[in-house]
């Protein structure tokens, strides 16, 4: 099968750009021929160049017919999405119906409904652009605090909203958890359209018997992220925490750098292996509808639990007190007592660990995920009724069953 990738790359690299990445190598390694269609956001440089990626991001003629001559010479079979903002925009939908090609789009963020792609506003969740018009986010400057640049958005979403292109141009959708595929068919999208699948994390190996001690956070650096509740739960805490990452709290975080603290800024996979091989556990205090970390993918993979906020897909993710700990999000003073928790029983931790392992091995391996990855492509292919995968474990066919 030859595939064509189609991304916008971020200009700070993130999990969705590790996604595209490890899919691609899944691929290709399967056998499939797998071409990239990709353009970088480091291509906005300037305010000019700002201005005008907004003025486009609803449609851009340059993306289509860019994409258009791509479908022409190669001849792929389909085409996977994963985010068109702002460059590419959804006009690439429209190469794509006029080349007869299919469509699969991974739904990474909200961006189809929500300005600032996230469901959320002050700091806490937001879902009134998923019934309402989109234009509230305007009003309250989501996307970046701008005004302008959210009108922009606002309009991109309120447009294809009203022309039907995310039920008419997109043949299949991927949600990366049942919370999210629940998000997006109330707001919209068709039940049977969206299947649900992970991400797909690589194998580090064995993992080995050690002793481990603290906390890690790998990710960005952010509000959403609940940077800032960490800090605040660690202060008075005995238990070492690293923190992996970047992002506009940074300096808010070096600034709590202590002999407790280490803060590694960014850095590359192999030092995120080590540190979780090293760590007890995993910390996701999001304050934001998580999808589907993938720290926690690689967490799991590495034998490692992770103590996560009780919101979003991170609920049905990590189970509580089986593969890691919950508590309230936004209530630092509860992050701190699940760290203290988890602190003082290592036993148990490390049980927990190895049913992350497990986990991994049975839902999350890359076998696992081609399978499923691979009958999403069929059904595209051949117009069947979009379907539902049940994750096995890796060395066992997945079941494929329709949706109601």
């Amino acid at each position: 099968m030859r595939i064509l990738i189609v991304h916008n790359r971020y200009q700070q690299p993130g999990g969705e750009d590790a996604v595209v990445s490890n899919e691609s190598v899944l691929l290709a390694g399967h056998g499939h021929d797998v071409r990239m269609h990709v353009v970088s956001n480091d291509e906005i440089k300037g305010f000019g160049d700002k201005v005008s990626a907004l003025r486009h991001c609803a449609y851009s003629i340059g993306s289509r017919n860019s994409l258009a001559e791509r479908l022409a010479s190669e001849k792929p079979d389909i085409v996977h999405v994963h985010n068109v903002f702002p460059l590419l925009t959804p006009s690439v939908y429209d190469a794509c119906r006029a080349h007869r090609v299919p469509v699969v789009q991974t739904l990474h963020n909200y961006r189809i409904m929500c300005a600032n792609g996230l469901l959320m506003r002050n700091g806490s969740p937001c879902r009134v652009c998923v019934d309402g018009t989109p234009y509230q986010g305007a009003l309250h400057a989501c996307y970046r605090g701008s005004y302008v640049g959210s009108a922009a958005v606002a309009h991109m979403i309120d447009r294809h909203r009203r022309e039907g292109t995310w039920l008419a141009k997109v043949d299949r959708y991927i949600a990366l958890s049942n919370f999210s595929r629940a998000e997006f068919v109330a707001a919209g999208l068709p039940k049977e359209l969206v299947s649900v699948k992970g991400n797909v994390v690589f194998d580090p190996g064995p993992v080995e018997a050690r002793i481990r001690r603290g906390g890690l956070f790998v990710g960005r650096l952010s509000e959403e992220k609940g940077v800032r509740d960490l800090i605040r739960a660690w202060n008075g805490l005995n238990v070492p925490l690293t923190i992996a990452g970047d992002g506009p709290l940074m300096s808010e975080v070096r600034a709590h750098a202590s002999s407790n603290i280490r803060v590694l800024g960014r850095v590359d996979k192999s030092a995120i292996n080590r540190e979780m091989r090293r760590a007890a556990f995993l910390i996701l205090p999001s304050t934001c509808f998580e999808n589907f970390p993938v720290s926690v993918a690689e967490a799991f993979a590495s034998g490692l639990p992770a103590v996560v906020a009780r919101i979003g897909a991170l609920a049905d993710i990590v189970k509580d007190h089986e593969t890691g700990l919950h508590f309230e999000p936004g209530d630092a003073e509860a992050l701190r007592a699940a760290v203290r928790w988890a602190d003082g029983h290592p036993a148990q931790m490390a049980e927990m660990g190895r049913v992350a392992r497990a986990t991994y091995e049975r839902e999350l391996c890359p076998e696992v995920n081609y399978r499923q990855l691979k009958a999403i492509y069929d059904a595209a292919l051949d117009g069947a009724r979009p379907i539902q995968i049940e994750a096995p474990s890796c060395d066992v066919l997945p079941e494929v069953v329709a949706f109601p």
